[in-house]
């Protein structure tokens, strides 16, 4: 049966439409994947509400979106639609979701971060992973998540939040760049004990959007290819010296950079250094790129339950 599943972030606005096992919600073949940057999370780390004009755009994505499960056969009520560090933070987060549902009749689940953690560890995975030997990291724009079989955690450490908080000329000054690496550095330190709780030969997967573009750009790909990008894999010497490049550059000339587009150019340094600080400072030494994630693991865990409500 085909189902549709949508992750709003504080970026970024994902629908899967995907031909699922009706008994259990697992993916048994991707009928398209859809990715537009809404940017629904602007501002609400300093204003704690979401933007009149971020609200518009969201909704004008998920009015395509509702056009496109439409055509595909979905009732947009079964909808599997979750939203995260955004709305989590938003004070007018409960308004804006009532007038998503009577506009588009998508109803959505605010989910917690240790939710979104474990829904994303069970998506990003793929045929023939070990769950055991797996961590899975998802750096958003508000928020960055940790798991692995047996647990994780997320924080507050986003694309987004982080550039907007420190990154604010356009290149980077050598003190804004100081104090959002000890920032993220800090906020790392509190998973020590997670990570040293993890088997020696656990492998790190990373998902969405900050990993997927490092990748295009690490294999040089103009166009996006899911195939090959789910192949990659970014040591931290590779990510340190995108760090240094992208720090080095304005916004404009980021997008001179093979898979880096517009509106991924101007949060993409301090997502860089969360995942090169996460490879690096944790003892990873390297990550494994997957396209996949959370609207994956939403269908697994909600889909096969019809628990899609808010």
């Amino acid at each position: 049966m085909i189902r549709a599943s949508i992750d709003l972030g504080t970026k970024t606005c994902l629908l899967l439409l995907a031909d699922c096992d009706a008994r259990t919600g697992k993916v048994i073949r991707v009928v398209s994947d859809h990715t537009e940057i809404v940017r629904l999370g602007q501002g609400v780390d300093r204003d704690r509400a979401l933007r009149d004009d971020a609200i518009e755009r969201a909704l004008a994505c998920l009015g395509r979106y509702a056009e496109a499960a439409r055509a595909a056969g979905v009732e947009r009520r079964d909808a599997v639609c979750v939203a995260t560090s955004q709305a989590r933070d938003a004070s007018n987060g409960r308004e804006f979701f009532e007038r998503v549902e009577q506009e588009t009749g998508f109803r959505f689940r605010v989910i917690s971060g240790a939710d979104e953690a474990r829904f994303t560890f069970l998506g990003a995975l793929a045929p023939g992973d070990n769950p055991s030997r797996s961590a899975v990291i998802d750096i958003g724009g508000g928020s960055t998540e940790y798991m692995a079989e047996a647990g994780g955690t997320s924080l507050d450490v986003g694309s987004v939040r982080f550039t907007e908080r420190y990154l604010r000329h356009d290149p980077v000054t050598e003190e804004e760049f100081d104090r959002c690496l000890a920032a993220i550095d800090s906020a790392l330190a509190g998973l020590k004990a997670w990570r040293e709780g993890l088997p020696g030969d656990v492998r790190l997967i990373a998902v969405a959007g900050t990993a997927t573009t490092l990748a295009q750009w690490k294999l040089g790909l103009r166009a996006f290819d899911a195939p090959a990008i789910d192949r990659a894999s970014l040591t931290a010497d590779d990510l340190g010296g995108q760090v240094a490049e992208l720090a080095a550059r304005s916004v404009e000339e980021r997008l001179e950079l093979p898979g880096v587009t517009e509106g991924r150019a101007d949060v993409l340094l301090a997502g860089a250094m969360i995942l090169w600080r996460s490879v690096g400072g944790l003892g990873f030494g390297s990550c494994r790129v997957s396209t996949r994630g959370l609207r994956f693991g939403a269908l697994e865990a909600l889909g096969g339950k019809g628990e899609n409500g808010s």
